[in-house]
């Protein structure tokens, strides 16, 4: 084919690639779309544009598919597709994958991530690993009412504990002129219309099905209001997307694309008052980053709906969505309103509060990115809610910090004892392995002379019974404490508890912030020194924690769980 210049000829790959992927059936909409999102040079002479293409794309649906292959060849462009990769886990495999998929991890920057975000993100991020492709960060920043600054480092943060690798990032604040310039040409087009009705009449109208007066108003009268947005007051006029005035569900009816905001946004400031809502600049956005799969929660549903209108009236492929149900948490508020009323109120410290179920607090406490991801994907992408519980979490964070969490004694209720009768030969040094399981990795050292701290709780409520202090000696407890004997065996004969103790005359003090924010207050024993902030460890008889802080020479440890 013989072609005048080099928009003919752009338009010709285009088409060419379009009806490969449709077998051998090109789609001029979608050919116009691909063009103007790729080329914004050309959006002036999309007239021109949309009349070309219907021709060329005519041309090239009258090949066969193998000479549409053929073309695409001689034209230098080849077909791509990767292999599927192998299953790697549960999760069922996404619908209709063409060669590599392109995904989207999209927050509100309202606040840090919760557990609940840990399962989109963590689930796009697999199938990006098993078919090969590539993640986008996308922080959806429109709405200057739910934008927390600090948001803007604290998402990349989380994601990255978390282990999440995205490929390209995003900022929609950054990216207001296109969905600007999306918005006039939806007007041209005729999808869309300028509605000053006031918003309880316009209810009114689209629960009865009703058309709005303004929905067909002349090009030049809708074009006129939209150059007059900025300067309107806010509430007094939307941009509005045509959908069917029948439809089953009213919230679809003639969808808001833009209104007016006058709230000072905290990243751009007032350089805007026109802001796209989410469904219009999420459909915007995944259509230009080429988005081919966006899995969300069932609560979108009808957003899904909405922004398929969108997709259609400017004639672009569909993207696949695939909807989950949601997820819930025994004991604790996913709400990021909730936890910022709870935070400015008093009520907890920070996000990385314990009793909270953010990504910085969960991973404060010790629990392990690795633990996280074995949850979401276990629950996967199924419809149906899921709860999870903390005894969930706990159990498969514990199979993972058996192995590599060394073990020390704490004591966090302690009160002094002296051993009365101690033999002199008993006094020295203990030895224990850091791990029972490991013992390559060595051993700790706790100097024993007969003074040591025990557990308030140890001595109060085991009056007359003998105890035994690991790996040293066995006592009675009574008015005074005396050595009662040496052996194991006889600790046995006595039915005695075990217990842990510290040392008198070396020892680091401790504390340990416990689930519900308690802090617990103690001594540690000595070869706590060898630690480093983040190092996971088990308190003996306590749990594990992760160590939060040194300060002079005191230890800080955020509990995780038993």
């Amino acid at each position: 084919m013989i072609f005048m210049d080099d928009t003919e000829k752009l338009i010709y790959k285009y088409a060419l690639l379009n009806a490969v992927k449709h077998k051998g059936s090109a789609q001029s909409g979608a050919v116009v779309g691909v063009i103007m999102g790729s080329h914004p040079e050309l959006r002036k002479e999309s007239k021109k544009i949309v009349s070309l293409a219907a021709e060329i794309t005519g041309q090239v649906n009258s090949l066969s598919l193998d000479e549409q292959k053929q073309e695409l060849e001689k034209l230098g462009v080849k077909e791509t597709k990767k292999e599927k990769k192998q299953e790697k886990s549960g999760l069922a495999d996404l619908p209709n994958v063409d060669g590599e998929v392109v995904l989207r991890f999209a927050p509100n920057p309202s606040g840090p991530l919760h557990i609940g975000h840990a399962r989109a993100a963590i689930l796009n991020q697999e199938y990006v690993t098993r078919y090969g492709g590539k993640l986008i960060l996308r922080v959806e920043d429109t709405d200057p009412r739910r934008v927390d600054p600090d948001a803007y480092q604290m998402i990349p943060e989380d994601l990255e504990w978390m282990g999440v690798k995205w490929q390209d990032q995003y900022i929609q604040s950054d990216r207001m002129e296109i969905y600007h310039q999306y918005a006039r040409e939806l007007i041209e087009l005729g999808k869309a219309y300028m509605c000053t009705c006031p918003g309880d009449e316009f209810k009114k109208l689209k629960d009865s099905s009703q058309e709005c007066p303004h929905r067909e108003m002349s090009l030049a009268e809708n074009l006129k209001l939209w150059e007059e947005m900025p300067g309107m007051s806010e509430g007094s006029v939307v941009l509005r997307v045509k959908t069917d005035l029948d439809h089953k569900n009213p919230a679809i009816r003639d969808w808001v694309a833009m209104r007016i905001v006058d709230d000072e946004h905290p990243r751009i400031g007032d350089k805007f008052r026109v802001y796209p809502m989410m469904n219009f600049s999420v459909t915007v956005d995944d259509h230009l980053m080429g988005v081919t799969h966006v899995l969300r929660g069932k609560d979108h549903l009808a957003n899904s709906e909405k922004q398929k209108y969108l997709y259609h009236h400017l004639g672009w492929d569909v993207p696949e969505f695939i909807h989950y149900g949601r997820l819930k948490m025994d004991d604790i508020a996913l709400s990021t309103s909730q936890a910022r009323n709870g935070i400015e109120e008093g009520m907890y410290t920070g996000w990385d509060d314990p009793r909270l179920g953010t990504i910085r607090a969960i991973g404060r406490r010790g629990i392990m990115p690795e633990a996280i991801k074995e949850l979401m994907l276990e629950i996967g992408v199924k419809i149906a809610d899921s709860t999870v519980s903390w005894k969930k979490i706990y159990g498969l964070n514990r199979n993972i910090l058996e192995k590599v969490a060394n073990r020390y004694f704490a004591v966090l209720n302690p009160q002094k004892v002296t051993i009365n009768g101690l033999p002199e030969s008993l006094k020295g040094t203990i030895k224990r392995v850091k791990h029972p399981d490991f013992p390559d990795r060595g051993y700790r050292e706790l100097p024993f002379d007969g003074e040591v701290y025990l557990d308030q709780d140890d001595i109060e409520n085991n009056n007359g019974r003998v105890l035994r202090l690991m790996d040293a000696v066995n006592i009675k407890i009574a008015d005074e404490i005396t050595y009662h004997s040496s052996s194991l065996e006889d600790a046995r004969k006595e039915k005695a508890r075990i217990v842990h103790w510290v040392p008198v005359s070396s020892n680091k003090r401790v504390k340990v912030m416990m689930q519900d924010a308690n802090l617990l207050s103690g001594f540690i024993e000595p070869s706590s020194d060898e630690l480093s902030v983040d190092d996971i460890v088990q308190l003996e008889r306590v749990g594990f924690a992760r160590l939060d802080s040194v300060q002079n020479s005191e230890l800080t440890f955020y509990f995780a769980h038993k």
